[in-house]
């Protein structure tokens, strides 16, 4: 067993690098977006993307958690309504049977979506000369989908080390032909559909020996019935978790213009870095809080560690909001390292980062609901979150502009967190450091507030007066007592210890 588990820690390792590697390459487009797109046509980008986002919840309708639940189940009774032992299953069908109904829906809603290219492009209101973008976002959906379950058997087969590489390939590609196709050939936004079109389908060329290896000509439409029933109520929380996270570009769009898009779109996107640090947190954080459950001082545990979270993510915050501004002007070749014409929107991306902020909160009291397998709380949250989103956005956009979109997503994610706190607290209630927590938000106001109104941007020591502050600010938390260099090590070792278990 203690060897399964450190397998399980080192494949979490290769998964994390991976997705942060694979996310800090795609970060690489954007300066370069901004460099050779106008605001409009990186408007429409992000707003197709967006919809591709929510479209990919009806493409793969669950089916990925049901091919886990059906080819891990190893109890002796009958397989979820299949009316066979699952011992007696040849595990090929397990992957033949959803493959083929992926393969089969996402062929047909494909083909849907091109017959009726012209129709959905009006409704959508893609601009006139676009049209093709359609085209190749059918097949995007449809490459995408077919390799759903080839990379959910990677992950059941342990294969983290192939699937990280075939998604790091797949966004290689990605930025590669993008370079190529806008810059040598000038193929602007439809440059941009292509090559993730010629992306998706190099990933799926990559997956053919998987394919090959594991489909047989067989489909057991008994187990087929019995996977919908797992995965199809999952699809209403699916889309609310998506609307969470872009239904902001769509509603961006319709009460403005693409333009507009294109500048939030560029800004958000530089908020990734405090993205990058909660996603390496979430990696860590939920083998290890499953690793230390049973721990008689578990909660004490739990409650530091959320300390230090605010702690390292509020120092990321002031490090990136401090000099975001300095960052965007860098010149690399004769280019600003993002255009000055999406300047305008660098006010929301402090707004942005705090909103990744509270998402990591939520991500370390999320620990209480699976450690008590609450997990039905989960999808209200989401749900709660997604109709927050959709009602700030409608009402602070026509007010603020990009900067009312940006508030929503960080009320959003701020009531996300108060939610989860409240149903923790009644399944698992842990006992904060909020003397501590306390602390560490006020002397974030502050330091945030003097930045905020002294002009410093405007001064001839503008930088040197910039690490000074932050430099002040985990010194002053040391000063009130927040932290002690010995807890640090002590943190890192009781994650150190989490990971050597495993």
């Amino acid at each position: 067993m203690r060897q399964h588990i450190k397998r399980l820690g080192t494949e979490t390792a290769i998964y994390g690098v991976g997705t942060v590697a694979g996310r800090f390459l795609s970060f690489i487009l954007v300066p370069f977006y901004t460099n050779v797109l106008d605001p409009a046509e990186y408007g429409i980008v992000a707003y197709l993307y967006s919809l591709i986002a929510f479209a990919n919840i009806f493409y793969w309708y669950g089916m990925e958690a049901a091919y886990f639940r059906f080819a891990t189940e190893t109890s002796a009774g009958p397989s979820a309504g299949t009316g066979r032992s699952p011992d007696s299953m040849p595990a090929k069908a397990f992957f033949s049977t959803p493959f083929i109904s992926m393969v089969g829906s996402s062929v047909a809603f494909s083909l849907l979506v091109y017959l009726f290219r012209e129709t959905i492009s009006s409704w959508i209101g893609v601009p006139p000369g676009h049209d093709t973008l359609i085209t190749y976002t059918a097949g995007i959906l449809l490459l995408d989908a077919v390799a759903v379950i080839p990379f959910a058997f990677l992950r059941l087969a342990r294969m983290a080390k192939l699937f990280t590489w075939v998604k790091f390939l797949n966004i290689l590609t990605n930025v590669l032909l993008n370079i190529v196709l806008l810059l040598k050939y000038h193929a602007g936004v439809e440059g941009i559909f292509l090559s993730g079109l010629i992306a998706s389908g190099v990933t799926l060329l990559m997956l053919i020996p998987v394919i090959a290896g594991e489909f047989r000509p067989s489909f057991d439409g008994k187990m087929l019935g019995a996977m919908l029933r797992f995965c199809l109520p999952t699809v209403p929380a699916g889309l609310a978790l998506m609307a969470l996270q872009v239904i902001d570009r769509p509603i961006l769009r319709a009460l403005t213009d693409d333009a507009t898009v294109g500048i939030y779109q560029a800004n958000y996107r530089l908020g990734i870095f405090m993205m990058i640090a909660v996603s390496v947190y979430d990696y860590a954080w939920r083998p290890f809080f499953f690793s230390h459950a049973s721990d008689p001082d578990a909660k004490k545990t739990f409650a530091r560690v959320m300390t230090y979270v605010v702690l390292a993510l509020s120092f990321i915050f002031f490090a990136f909001t401090f000099f975001i501004p300095d960052i965007v002007r860098l010149e690399i070749g004769g280019h600003n390292f993002i255009h000055p014409k999406y300047w305008d929107g660098l006010g929301i991306v402090p707004v942005v980062m705090m909103g990744y902020l509270f998402l990591g909160i939520s991500t370390n009291l999320s620990a209480g609901i699976y450690i008590r397998k609450k997990t039905r709380y989960l999808p209200v949250v989401n749900v709660t979150g997604a109709v927050a989103n959709v009602v700030l956005n409608y009402t602070l956009i026509p007010k603020f502009g990009i900067a009312g979109a940006a508030w929503a997503t960080l009320l959003s994610y701020l009531l996300m967190a108060v939610f989860l706190y409240m149903v923790v607290e009644k399944i698992y209630p842990i006992e904060y450091e909020k003397d501590r927590l306390w602390k560490i938000f006020d002397v974030a106001a502050l330091f945030g507030v003097a930045y905020h109104f002294l002009p410093i941007e405007g001064w001839a020591w503008a930088l040197p007066v910039k690490i000074v502050l932050l430099a002040g600010y985990p010194v002053t938390l040391y000063a009130l007592g927040v932290f002690r260099i010995g807890e640090i090590a002590s943190v890192k070792s009781l994650f150190r210890s989490a990971g050597n278990s495993r």
